[in-house]
């Protein structure tokens, strides 16, 4: 899975640029997980093979036909993958899940890598329903420190200081996926409470993976720390990071989520490590293996 940073014949730019586009090369170079390419400019809509197309973020939020196509074609990948059909609300849950990880490590990459924080607006990423795969068309607006060489650049806005640029992040997340999640609801069968519990969880984990990856998970745990050090709203949970002890005495960081990826439902013997349904006797199996 890569990233692609497309100049077009309409915008002949390059991708030095714009200010995040290193932060974006970085961040999928190292995340393999991670399925986006970036644009230019706003692709044409056009279908792909199978007729099914791209959806925005804001049609997400605002169509019906567009959630109900959203969740068919997660509920199609899990058939084909899997060997059986889900329920509606496991599909939901799980597109979410994707979407929500996928996004929120769009934003808090740049600010790991380069504190930088960017604003994505719904209507700048699609994703292609036939493969889960994103595009990102970036925008100019972007907060950072005082002192970074893009803080002169058109769109950027300087915060004061460290924790500013974490609330920054938080806003930029949170405003980014709210619609999303009212309008997923009915689907996924969810509460509120529960839905943005998700998104904290997913925000936490790719910052999480993001560390690993790099080599350097232990300041990725201070960094998802520091940025949900507790409940801070409308995220209803901190990054609560934990450590088990193996029988060779390695202590493992872990956490259980607050919202349900829902995977159990798709594969019941494999719940994610991070379940609340996995109990630390089954992580220190999986981490003894």
């Amino acid at each position: 899975m890569t990233l692609a940073m497309e100049p077009t014949t309409a915008s002949p730019a390059t991708s030095t640029e714009l200010p995040l586009s290193d932060a974006y090369l970085r961040l999928t170079a190292a995340c393999a997980a991670l399925d986006v390419r970036v644009l230019h400019t706003e692709p044409a809509p056009h279908p792909e093979p199978d007729g099914r197309g791209r959806l925005d973020g804001a049609e997400l939020a605002c169509s019906e036909e567009a959630m109900a196509a959203f969740v068919d074609a997660e509920a199609a990948r899990i058939a084909a993958r899997h060997g059986h059909a889900p329920r509606r609300d496991v599909a939901a849950s799980r597109a979410l899940h994707d979407y929500l990880w996928s996004v929120s490590l769009l934003m808090s990459g740049p600010w790991y890598l380069e504190r930088r924080v960017p604003r994505i607006a719904p209507q700048d990423v699609r994703l292609v329903l036939a493969t889960a795969a994103f595009e990102l068309v970036p925008g100019a607006d972007f907060a950072c420190l005082p002192g970074d060489p893009a803080a002169g650049s058109p769109g950027a806005r300087v915060v004061a200081d460290e924790e500013a640029l974490r609330a920054e992040l938080r806003a930029a997340v949170a405003d980014h996926v709210r619609p999303l999640l009212t309008a997923v609801r009915p689907h996924a069968r969810r509460g509120p409470r529960v839905l943005w519990g998700m998104a904290g969880d997913d925000l936490v984990s790719g910052i999480w993976y993001l560390g690993r990856m790099l080599g350097q998970e232990e300041r990725a745990l201070q960094a998802a720390t520091e940025l949900l050090p507790t409940a801070v709203a409308p995220f209803p949970g901190g990054a609560d990071f934990r450590r088990l002890t193996t029988p060779d005495g390695r202590r493992h960081p872990t956490r259980t989520r607050i919202g349900c990826c829902m995977y159990y439902a798709v594969e019941p013997d494999q719940a994610c490590a991070t379940c609340p349904r996995t109990c630390d006797a089954e992580r220190l199996r999986r981490l003894t293996d």
